[in-house]
């Protein structure tokens, strides 16, 4: 392995540009990003040797951190373009759609449907931090239909930048992160909604909000034309999300509407049970 080309240059290919040329110092990288801003970003800030649209003909592995909306179609021309021995990587937030757009090509075998867990509320070549990705998880799809010495490659890259590797089906991929991610972003998103909304008549409740208000409604600040895609691509899994969450949203509110504080204590605390799950998680 001696070439790497990354198409998308913002938080997620940025950050892993920076780690593996830390790790792996001896490749050449090459990529491209739609938008010149960030492509000039990612040049001068060393996460590529040079630039270039297509991807080079000596290529080793090409990974795709794009928008969702943008994955299939990047998906099908980047395999219908690489060489034999080259594999193509994606880091998309939904799997389902993506693999069954690729399932009958001829080239399936170098694919390897990809989801790193990790991110941060901000976006853009800049964003990109060089341990963003140390230790997170890995989640890979379709496992046993990528070719095993492409699958070695694979394997080599995220050893050397520390990931944690985990194999779901893509439908069960796309069902759970509806819930521990693609939920609590609508969530903070929401919030802010409401808190502005709010400020059009009260001016001053911004002076009110502590670090609670603040760690809450952090995801706000993440990239609309990154999050918009996903929740249009995982709609039916996110709907059931809202749904569920939506009704515990109302059944505590009529809790409190009938001052119900025994309840409201009592489902408090067994709520507070997540810390325990969350800490074994780390």
């Amino acid at each position: 392995m001696k070439n790497i080309h990354i198409i998308g240059l913002g938080l997620l290919g940025g950050s892993f540009a920076l780690a593996l040329r830390k790790a792996k110092p001896e490749l050449k990288f090459t990529g491209f990003d739609a938008s010149t801003k960030n492509l000039e970003d990612a040049l001068t800030l060393g996460m590529i040797d040079q630039s270039s649209e297509e991807i080079p003909q000596d290529t080793d592995v090409v990974i795709l951190a794009t928008p969702v909306d943008t994955l299939d179609s990047l998906l099908l021309k980047a395999m219908d373009k690489v060489g034999d021995q080259t594999l193509v990587i994606d880091f998309g937030s939904t799997k389902e759609s993506l693999c069954k757009s690729v399932a009958d090509h001829p080239k399936r075998a170098q694919f390897l449907a990809g989801h790193p867990i990790a991110g941060t509320e901000y976006s853009g070549p800049k964003a990109a931090k060089e341990d963003l990705l140390d230790k997170k998880v890995f989640i890979i799809c379709e496992m046993e239909k990528t070719d095993v010495h492409l699958k070695g490659m694979a394997y080599d890259i995220f050893e050397a930048l520390n990931m944690k590797l985990r194999f779901m089906d893509p439908e069960e991929h796309d069902k759970q992160l509806a819930f521990v991610s693609h939920l609590s972003h609508i969530s903070s998103f929401m919030l802010g909604k409401t808190v502005l909304d709010k400020m059009q008549d009260d001016k001053n409740i911004f002076d009110m909000a502590g670090s609670g208000f603040a760690s809450t409604v952090r995801l706000a600040k993440s990239s609309p034309a990154m999050w918009a895609p996903i929740m249009v691509t995982n709609k039916e899994n996110i709907l059931e999300s809202l749904d569920a969450y939506i009704q515990n949203l109302q059944s505590f509110r009529n809790k409190i509407s009938e001052e119900n504080g025994t309840e409201l204590l009592e489902e408090m605390n067994g709520i507070n049970k997540i810390g325990d799950i969350l800490d074994l998680g780390k």
